[in-house]
């Protein structure tokens, strides 16, 4: 599989988001640059669940020293992220 670009990355991070986290509620879906953990969107095992279905749509997995804010934080941060793994 080609490695995907940052927009299509955002645009299926923001879809398991929706649909996972908010009920499928698109008008509270969040900006890119929004933060998971300061708005409280996402719990621990929000980033979790986040995490299983980067590795599972994308094909890689994601380290333990990956899971850091920086890479899976927000919207934004999670697509750049799959980017650079998916295109190793």
């Amino acid at each position: 599989m080609p490695a995907p670009d940052v927009a299509d990355a955002q645009l299926e991070v923001t879809k398991f988001i929706v649909d996972n986290f908010l009920f499928g509620n698109a008008a509270e879906a969040p900006a890119p640059a929004t933060s998971f953990m300061e708005t409280g969107l996402i719990d621990s095992t929000g980033v979790l669940e986040l995490v299983s279905f980067v590795e599972e749509k994308y094909g890689f997995k994601v380290a333990d020293d990956e899971l850091v804010p920086e890479n899976l934080d927000s919207v934004a941060n999670l697509a750049a992220f799959v980017v650079k793994k998916a295109g190793k």
